[in-house]
């Protein structure tokens, strides 16, 4: 709980001197970049204060100059803050609609090119694709947590279909991540931080061209982030698992 408390407090810190050194000039210039560059170096020394160490794999299979879509699992309330700073360019997220009625933070979530979206609605959720379309359009890269919500177990849940549309018709590389070990950091709905080991694995670019469908997209991105997973938490696993069972106890019977 202690770590837990530190980081919030350095967040507590951080965020309003960040506020009123960069937002300002952010708001007058239209310039995200400086407040862009000190949330992340703020996110992640919030996540490494906690006790949490980082080890990330793949990434020079990114290239800065290349605009992408991040597709990550989602199992903890640190996977942002411990993601997002490692991503080697500037990157929008969808946030909830809601955030943006605020004045100042809208603005300046407006500046960033983030999406709003209202998962509730599907005509919001279409609209928040094309608006999504439009980002990456313009070389921002987008990243987005594609079960929609955390996993409880750490297992992969079902994925949500729009960042798949949105991949189709923005045409770029999809980069899959799979985030192991913040589930047992700090899993979901439990507030206090255990100190772990935390890897992030950036999996081989994917181009949506080459697949005829979007389910055949997600099954290839889906099979990428389940194959980072740990052992007992991939359904591969669990599938082999099953079948390796049922063939024993078949056996056993004298079925088989």
């Amino acid at each position: 709980m202690i770590r837990t408390l530190v980081m919030l407090a350095f967040w507590g810190i951080a965020l309003p001197i960040a506020t009123l050194l960069f937002v300002p000039w952010t708001l007058i210039s239209g310039d995200i970049r400086a407040l862009y560059s000190t949330c992340m170096w703020g996110a992640i020394t919030g996540v490494r204060l906690a006790g949490i160490r980082v080890e990330t794999i793949g990434l020079e299979k990114i290239d800065p100059a290349r605009t992408y879509i991040f597709m990550s699992n989602h199992a903890s309330n640190i996977d942002p803050p411990l993601l997002l700073p490692l991503i080697p360019q500037r990157t929008s997220v969808m946030a909830k609609t809601e955030l943006f009625r605020y004045p100042l933070l809208g603005t300046v979530m407006r500046i960033g090119a983030l999406v709003p979206v209202n998962r509730g609605d599907r005509e919001a959720g279409i609209a928040a694709v094309g608006v999504a379309t439009e980002v990456v359009r313009q070389g921002i890269s987008m990243t987005i947590f594609v079960e929609g919500k955390r996993s409880l177990d750490g297992k992969l849940l079902p994925f949500k279909k729009g960042p798949f549309y949105l991949a189709m018709a923005a045409g770029v590389p999809v980069v899959p991540i799979t985030v192991a070990g913040s589930h047992s950091v700090m899993p979901k709905r439990r507030f206090a931080i255990t100190p772990g080991l935390v890897r992030v694995i950036f999996h081989d670019p994917i181009e949506p061209g080459n697949f005829q469908s979007r389910e055949c997209l997600m099954e290839k991105v889906r099979r990428a982030i389940d194959s980072g997973l740990p052992s007992e938490l991939q359904a591969t696993a669990a599938a082999k698992a099953e079948s390796e069972s049922s063939n024993r106890n078949a056996k056993s019977e004298g079925i088989a």
